[in-house]
């Protein structure tokens, strides 16, 4: 049975990279476990980023966008906030974030629930559903509130 080369340092971090953005600190982590006897993670970690394989901002902008569309900001701020991200990394994101947050919340409430909530328990069920997702409370009251696709049918306005 032939052995497979083992991966330099590098060559894993590459590979992890080439799969998805990392976050320097969440490459670390990964590392962290393979690294022999002569190796220095911040060496080769300080040469990702020098060479522009790794960027804490890509990393960031990569998250939003794939969190984006499912959850409100302080769930995506709170996931940010658990790489190690400086605020210049995460300052954009934020007002793009804000400026989209209602939005976001009455895509992610009408695309779980069609209709308008019939009494108090199913409203107050909507809108635990985006609180967990990580909307504000105006996004949540917001969202609550904007006329369904279904409702817009049948001519009811709200």
């Amino acid at each position: 049975m032939i052995k497979k080369p083992q991966l330099s340092l590098k060559g894993r971090a590459l590979r992890y990279l080439s799969m998805r953005e990392h976050s320097r600190l969440e490459l670390a982590r990964k590392l962290t476990p393979y690294v022999q006897e002569g190796e220095d993670l911040d060496e080769v970690l300080n040469f990702l980023e020098r060479s522009n394989f790794l960027s804490n901002q890509r990393f960031s902008e990569s998250l939003v966008n794939r969190r984006q569309a499912r959850f409100g900001n302080q769930r995506i701020f709170a996931e940010l906030g658990n790489h190690d991200l400086s605020a210049d990394d995460m300052g954009e994101l934020k007002e793009k974030l804000q400026g989209s947050e209602i939005e976001r919340a009455i895509d992610v409430l009408h695309k779980k629930f069609s209709s308008a909530p019939a009494d108090h328990m199913e409203k107050a069920k909507q809108m635990k559903f985006l609180m967990q997702r990580g909307f504000s409370s105006k996004a949540v009251q917001q969202a609550i509130r904007a006329p369904r696709p279904d409702d817009e049918d049948l001519g009811f306005d709200h």
